[in-house]
């Protein structure tokens, strides 16, 4: 496979054929693409393997520019592969160009229903038998990559040496209603928060707001950003950096009365899941075990009657944006998810998912497993990683309030070394 240096490091590209059901392994098959990514000083050297699982779901790995972040701690120790999950980057895609050959909206969701962690583990299992010849590997899960760490836990505990699981421990047993239910108090602290640090957003967000319910907006896309759009904007709070992207979104929202383009290019950016179809179509399927989600996160948010703009504007309080929640409107509003409506409104009534997670195996876990628990999570409420965490025997839980979710990237490689320390003894 081709092979191409950056500063102080050295990448080859990996494509692995491997079935579409895992089950069925005389059907279909679907291509995964790996990136190898080894310091330029080990090139030649024989280094364990430290498999990457990027969160999501429905997200590319990173596009590494060097030896940066995380990436430059794990390079001391580990040959490094950044793995394209099925049905993103330059794994075969799964969007609305591609799945429109499937015919119907049936079919289309009869295909979506591999694209799951389940599925993303045995793809890894046999990239790993591959690369290693048979050794087991490291893995590193950040978010819903720690989703399928604990899947990979629960099937194939053998294939692992070790885990590292930053920000992604899911409760064994939750609903899609439990987390929404649990989530939509943690995104509402998570305004408070902001308001308080910039409290002229309010009046500003009432502003937009009340504009938009007031006047037809489209977005560059043709996309219609509404008020209920307008308040997704708030997936970002739970980042390191998400308050100050919002203020500083919010700031240049009018140009006089009117809303400033400059705004509706950086939020189509920001709202847009062209980078990222399947998050959209697979979020709450994530979370689903034997029940269907009949779209949870717009179900549960009646019981949250804070998160209306149109009461809030009829009073005095602050607009509340929302998090990291999927809505019907969503599929129909963005270009590149409307072909997949449909197969999205099967997906939400399908209750044939099978289980992810194993608890009696991970009660009897041998694997070394490492894991940082963002005590103020707005994504991955701590409470149920927390008791995850004791149901997995041996894990190593560090539960701090040190970083947001994305503490693995912010945190400049802190974050995994301390994890690394803790299952070496060293911390």
């Amino acid at each position: 496979m081709p092979s191409f240096s950056q500063p102080g490091t050295v990448l080859t590209d990996h494509l692995f054929e491997v079935p579409l059901d895992h089950c069925d392994r005389s059907g279909p098959q679907v291509t995964v693409y790996a990136r190898e990514v080894v310091a330029k000083e080990n090139a030649g050297t024989e280094l364990p393997w430290l498999c990457f699982l990027q969160g999501g779901p429905g997200q590319q790995s990173p596009r590494p520019k060097g030896r940066e972040g995380w990436l430059d701690r794990a390079l001391r120790d580990y040959r490094v592969l950044l793995l394209d999950q099925r049905g993103t980057g330059r794994s075969t895609p799964a969007n609305r160009l591609t799945l429109a050959s499937l015919g119907s909206a049936e079919a289309q969701a009869e295909y979506l229903t591999h694209f799951r962690a389940d599925s993303i583990v045995a793809d890894a299992e046999l990239v790993r038998q591959r690369l290693t010849g048979g050794a087991p590997w490291s893995v590193l899960g950040q978010s819903f990559g720690g989703f399928c760490a604990v899947t990979y836990l629960s099937q194939a505990p053998a294939g692992l040496a070790e885990t590292f699981i930053t920000g992604g421990l899911p409760g064994l047993a939750t609903t899609a209603d439990d987390v929404y239910q649990a989530t939509y108090p943690l995104v509402a602290a998570k305004n408070a928060a902001h308001y308080e640090r910039y409290p002229d957003d309010i009046a500003q967000a009432r502003k937009v707001a009340a504009y938009l319910l007031r006047k037809e907006v489209l977005l560059p896309s043709g996309a219609p950003l509404t008020a209920e759009a307008f308040q997704a904007l708030g997936n970002c709070l739970g980042a390191s950096t998400g308050s100050h992207d919002l203020h500083y979104l919010l700031e240049d929202a009018f140009d006089g009365d009117e809303i400033s383009d400059l705004f509706r290019y950086r939020t189509q950016a920001m709202l847009t899941f062209a980078a990222g179809p399947l998050y959209a179509v697979l979020h709450e399927a994530c979370y689903a075990q034997g029940a269907a989600t009949r779209w949870a996160a717009h179900r549960i948010r009646e019981r949250f009657p804070a998160f209306s703009a149109e009461a809030a504007l009829e009073g005095s309080d602050p607009i509340l944006f929302t998090g990291e929640m999927i809505y019907p409107w969503m599929l129909a509003a963005d270009p590149v998810l409307r072909p997949l409506a449909e197969a999205a409104e099967v997906l939400a009534e399908h209750d044939g998912w099978p289980r992810l997670y194993d608890q009696d195996r991970l009660n009897g876990n041998e694997v070394p497993v490492a894991a940082a628990v963002y005590y103020d999570d707005m994504y991955v409420p701590q409470q149920f990683s927390v008791c995850t965490a004791a149901e997995i025997r041996g894990l190593q839980r560090w539960v701090t309030n040190e970083y947001e979710h994305d503490g693995l990237r912010a945190s400049g490689g802190a974050v995994l070394d301390r994890l690394i320390g803790m299952v070496r003894g060293t911390c």
